[in-house]
């Protein structure tokens, strides 16, 4: 059933679905149920140390997803909602629980015993049932990618992102200096926002440019944390920061890092503001920081009932969908533009869902500098400098030990192994290993020395990095050559200089999660760069407040403020936008579609798509339910004994125009029906697609619709025999 007055198939307009929401946020308010952490009560003859935390899903959908089909809303809704969840406990002895969640799903997170979980899970009015667990933040540690850093541009302009807002579920956010600063170009504070802002521990993080921030720790706990983690919205670890900053950072702030001048800085959205949601915790351990699984949940649900336009959820999951995934399903119900990475592991893509814009990576554009030697060709690595040194005499560090020092020290330039009298004014050769890259460049500064060639002694990444001395990082061949020709010309003079140029790979990273062509749902979606990708971080002990990232999560939050850009342009729906995005993309002929999906992120491309693939986001719920008849996405999967696909297309131009279609990049014959159509401005038409002949197992290509005023609109296809 939809909505009276709107057809079938057709998402609400931005503006109608921004209503319902804030119907919806103030149900809410009036009921407090954005609930506060609760003592738990256990069944006799159970401990609290026998309980774990459980997260709790009961069937059918919370309140955003029942303003869609017609259900009941407002505060009856959620009296409605909050008197099923207590059924349920109820059903298990009435522990209290620690969130309850009605916006974007209908549950709960509660500590239960494991006969109390089971129980719960053969309940009929029970969907899902799943434990408490710590996800991963979509990023790797420095230096564990190939390739050089990523010189990141602001693909906004002059209105890119004015009026949208962003969320960004992730580990807080540091929101001094120009890049979150308030500016009247922002444009008036959006009506239909209702986040507030939550007190903790430090100085607020709200401000004209971020309008909300909220905290979650329940789930990870929070006698888990590191010690000088504040509980607030406060971001302790960086991530947050930087992937706010990627998406929506401010225009034209300069990027200084110790004494070097790298240029201006632009999110892709810089006019976009921001709500934080913070769900993503550092631990006493590195390898224990994350993000609990029932803080995202609570995280996603509180966004959507605020009202957020885009959601960036740059954390990895599992290759299946979950609670978190489900809760998803609830903001796009509510005309959220979901946007999530795909994760890091090289393995099954996370947030498999139809609903996500699930995001891949690519290396991008790679930094690069130069070391000119005299005679001889010169040699090419990964820098970040932006001014030239030298020339400058070369010595090899294991030759400049300090006193005491071990010559093993000096090689790999541990801090203080080097002799300042013989670095000072040189260029060193540190071999990289035994301590930190930026630590080995910090060493030749202390000794005086004025730059720093640093090279892999065996197969490995190269990184551009921020050094305190100019710095070019080197593969284990290039390496070598500089040591031979070194060799042969002791106190030769060298120079290390930017490269003209930097080099664009539009190769898809070995880390980045691939999906399963047998689940019908095409993922990734498409990919963006996720190799050191620049970003803002809270001050270092260093006083820097620039890093570079690596994963996909750099890749989502692009694509996130690729979505706000689209947003602030057109009042189109979720769908709509998704849509642009994954059908405006640059096609990578050479990685399946099931790393790369549709292609390399065109955030200009998507803002005249020309064609849209729409559905109604109730038919999402529908397909989660058991209804497997094909969703109208802007891709196509086609299992074994599958021949025939179609989908529905609709005209966005405003203009009646002349479309023609054409496949391309089968094995298979691939015939698509018809092959010509015009469409008036929002007329919809259907195609099919036909697969006859034989090929390989695995295929994939494009169905192209191209338009009479120079629009294309490319679905990819796979098929999977």
């Amino acid at each position: 059933m939809t909505p009276a007055g709107r057809p079938a198939g057709r998402p609400l307009g931005r503006s109608a679905s921004r209503a319902v929401v804030a119907l919806v946020a103030l149900a809410g308010a009036a009921l407090g149920l954005v609930a506060a952490p609760a003592t738990q009560a256990v069944t006799a003859g159970e401990t609290a140390e026998d309980t774990s935390l459980y997260l709790v899903t009961l069937r059918g959908p919370g309140l955003s997803g029942a303003a869609l089909v017609g259900g009941t809303t407002g505060v009856q809704g959620s009296v409605r909602l909050l008197a099923q969840q207590g059924r349920a406990l109820a059903a298990v002895g009435d522990p209290a629980p620690v969130y309850r969640w009605t916006t974007a799903l209908n549950g709960f997170a509660v500590r239960l015993t494991s006969a109390q979980a089971a129980t719960l899970a053969e309940d009929p009015t029970v969907a899902l049932v799943e434990r408490n667990s710590v996800r991963p933040l979509a990023s790797l540690p420095a230096g564990a990618a190939t390739g050089a850093a990523a010189r990141v541009r602001g693909a906004g302009t002059a209105r890119g992102g004015v009026g949208v807002v962003i969320g960004v579920v992730d580990s807080g956010l540091d929101p001094e200096g120009p890049l979150f600063a308030h500016s009247p170009r922002l444009g008036q504070r959006p009506r239909d926002f209702t986040g507030v802002c939550e007190d903790g521990e430090g100085p607020p993080v709200c401000n004209g440019k971020v309008l909300g921030a909220r905290w979650y720790v329940e789930g990870f706990g929070a006698d888990d944390l590191r010690v000088t983690t504040r509980l607030s919205a406060h971001d302790d670890d960086g991530h947050g920061t930087q992937m706010a900053s990627i998406a929506a950072g401010n225009a034209g702030v300069d990027v200084r890092v110790h004494d070097q001048h790298l240029g201006g800085f632009s999110g892709v959205a810089p006019r976009a503001r921001l709500a934080v949601y913070k769900a993503c915790w550092s631990a006493p351990e590195p390898g224990d920081d994350g993000c609990a699984t029932a803080d995202l949940v609570t995280a996603v649900d509180d966004a959507t009932r605020d009202g957020v336009d885009v959601l960036n959820l740059s954390v990895g999951g599992p290759a299946r969908i979950d609670t978190v995934d489900l809760a998803l399903l609830g903001a796009a119900e509510a005309d959220v533009v979901v946007v999530a990475a795909a994760g890091n592991d090289g393995g099954g893509a996370a947030h498999p869902a139809p609903w996500v814009t699930t995001v891949g990576g690519t290396v991008g554009s790679q930094r690069r500098g130069e070391v000119v030697l005299p005679g001889a060709p010169d040699v090419q690595g990964a820098m970040v400098a932006s001014r030239r040194v030298g020339p400058a005499r070369l010595v090899l560090a294991a030759r400049a030990k300090a006193p005491g020092a071990s010559v093993g020290a000096a090689r790999v330039c541990t801090p203080g192994s080097l002799d300042a009298a013989t670095v000072d004014g040189r260029i060193v050769v540190c071999d990289r290993g035994g301590v930190g890259r930026v630590d080995k460049s910090e060493a030749v500064a202390l000794a005086d020395g004025v730059g720093m060639i640093l090279t892999n002694t065996r197969p490995g990444s190269v990184d551009a990095d921020f050094h305190r001395v100019p710095t070019v990082h080197l593969d284990r061949t290039s390496g070598r050559a500089v040591k031979r020709w070194l060799a042969t010309r002791p106190g030769a003079r060298v120079t290390l200089r930017p490269a003209a140029s930097d080099r664009v790979s539009r190769a898809v990273t070995g880390f980045s999660g691939s999906g399963d062509t047998a689940s019908g749902v095409l993922k990734p979606d498409l990919v963006a760069p996720a190799v050191g990708v620049l970003g803002a971080v809270p001050p270092r002990p260093s006083g820097v407040r620039w890093d570079f990232v690596t994963g996909t999560s750099a890749a989502a939050a692009t694509t996130s403020g690729a979505a706000a850009v689209l947003l602030s342009r057109h009042d189109w729906s979720a769908v709509e936008t998704r849509s642009a995005l994954v059908t405006s993309t640059d096609r990578l002929r050479r990685a399946p579609a099931n790393r790369v999906g549709s292609g390399l992120l065109r955030p200009r491309g998507a803002t005249r798509p020309g064609l849209a693939y729409l559905l109604d986001p109730g038919a999402y719920r529908a397909w989660w339910e058991g209804d497997q008849r094909s969703l109208n996405t802007p891709s196509v999967t086609l299992g074994a004994g599958a021949a025939v696909a179609t989908r529905t297309l609709t005209n966005t131009t405003g203009r009646r125009l002349y479309f023609s279609s054409q496949a391309r990049g089968f094995e298979h014959r691939v015939r698509v029906m018809p092959e010509a159509l015009r469409l008036g401005p929002g007329e919809s038409a259907t195609w099919t697609m036909t697969v006859t002949g034989r090929g390989p197992r695995l295929d994939d290509g494009w169905v192209v619709w191209r338009g009479a005023t120079g629009t294309v609109t490319r679905v990819t296809a796979v098929i999977s025999r």
